[in-house]
């Protein structure tokens, strides 16, 4: 192995354990490995998270994130909650399942499993302890759930999976292909709840009159069509997935600001600035994570692991598992957005060659890093939830390990059943 990566993997470890930030993490260790490279270490560092960020398809990001602030204060995750109460609230354990679909719809319309959490974990996990369900249950519920917005488009980290390719995928045929993981994903959390919710014995919730129930409906529908307008104007071909971002803003700001008059125009400035502090962040993600793919690539490391891998076996089914549990156990250290542009360009070549179609592997790699945000040491949502609910780590652990059972289950279920992922995009022409 090149002296250069092995500077690289060792800076990064060390960094990484001594609880150093992971965009500082690769930018040090970049730097490092371009000093041993022989290489003007702060220029060249420099000018490759430059050159990393400089995409016209990475506008969306910014436009998307703000979407999902203007939803996320103008008070689409409450009506979202009602309608979804109104549709399962009735059954045993009602309160999970209205958790799991409100998190299914504002994550899809938020495109942030963040969000998610904050939003929808902010009002259920409380009403949920209110009405007799156990605390850790709710925050594993909301935890779990909240990852389907990334699976379920628009989706920031599926445009970040399309620019890791390369181009090889379009972002409309990534977005096409997460609908039924997403939701299969979401249907398998349902059942766990459901299972838990009937041996505890916990209540059911009300019952609404069909005119409660189409109010409900009514009142969610201006944010419900936000997926519609974004994808319906994507695959028509009205306008491109960078442009919907922007149509997505608009669309969020006359609804927050003027439908529903939920956010007052001197909050705006405070919704930009969060805006912008959350871009910041990932932009620093993607542009550190490409400098270091691109160390990576120039000492053929991609290459080497793929030799490596295929000369262990060329069983596709055992190469697969092998993938899942390497990016299983990367999920767990390592943020979404820099694990999907460092390790897409070593496994796409992989699959490739196995005859798996890369908006596929897409898929997979998304599923696997959203089991990543619900578990230690780094998982964003499960700390987030753990917050939100008052309880630890500890204590939830053992509360969602049968949730994680759901997921990876599905996630083998959409990793050997391909066409669960490419049905959409064939149907639409965007293989």
């Amino acid at each position: 192995m090149e002296l250069s990566i092995i500077i690289l993997v060792a800076s990064f470890i060390i960094l990484l354990v001594l609880n150093v930030p992971i965009a500082y993490c690769m930018g040090i260790s970049t730097t490092l490995a371009f000093i041993a490279m022989g290489l003007p270490a702060p220029v060249a560092v420099s000018h490759k998270i430059a050159t990393g960020i400089d995409s016209f398809a990475l506008l969306a990001i910014p436009f998307f994130i703000l979407s999902g602030l203007l939803m996320g204060h103008g008070g689409i995750a409450r009506r979202l909650i009602e309608f979804a109460d109104a549709l399962v609230g009735r059954f045993r354990g009602g309160l999970a399942f209205v958790n799991v679909l409100t998190c299914m719809l504002f994550g899809a319309i938020s495109g942030s499993a963040s969000a998610a959490v904050s939003s929808v974990g902010g009002f259920m996990i409380p009403l949920m302890n209110k009405m007799g369900y156990h605390k850790d249950f709710n925050a594993s519920v909301t935890i779990t759930a909240a990852t389907t917005g990334l699976i379920i488009p628009p989706s920031n980290v599926m445009i970040v999976y399309s620019l890791a390719t390369g181009g090889a995928v379009s972002i409309a045929g990534i977005f096409l292909a997460g609908f039924v993981p997403g939701i299969l994903v979401g249907l398998g959390l349902i059942l766990v709840a459901a299972i838990i919710s009937i041996k505890n014995n916990y209540g059911k919730g009300n019952k609404f009159t069909f005119g409660e129930g189409f109010r409900r409906f009514l009142s969610a529908v201006p944010a419900l069509l936000l997926v519609v307008i974004v994808m319906g104007g994507i695959l028509s071909g009205w306008f491109t997935a960078t442009e919907a971002s922007a149509i997505a803003v608009l669309y969020s700001l006359i609804l927050a600001v003027i439908f529903y008059r939920e956010v007052k125009i001197k909050d705006l400035p405070g919704i930009l600035l969060q805006c912008g502090v959350t871009t910041a962040v990932v932009f620093m993600l993607i542009g550190t994570s490409m400098a270091m793919s691109w160390v990576l690539a120039s000492e053929n490391v991609p290459q080497s692991i793929s030799a490596s891998l295929l000369g262990l076996t060329d069983n596709k089914i055992l190469l697969l598992l092998m993938i899942n549990a390497i990016l299983l156990v990367v999920g767990t250290f390592m943020d979404m957005t820099p694990a999907v542009l460092i390790f897409t360009p070593i496994f796409l070549p992989i699959v490739t060659n196995l005859g798996i179609h890369p908006l596929h592997f897409g898929i997979i790699i998304i599923m696997n890093l959203c089991i990543g945000l619900c578990t230690p040491p780094v998982g964003t949502c499960l700390f987030l939830g753990c917050g939100i609910a008052d309880t630890t780590v500890s204590k939830v652990i053992k509360h969602i390990l049968p949730f994680f059972a759901a997921m990876v289950i599905t996630l083998l279920l959409c990793t050997f059943i391909p066409w669960l992922s490419l049905w959409i995009p064939g149907l639409f022409g965007k293989l």
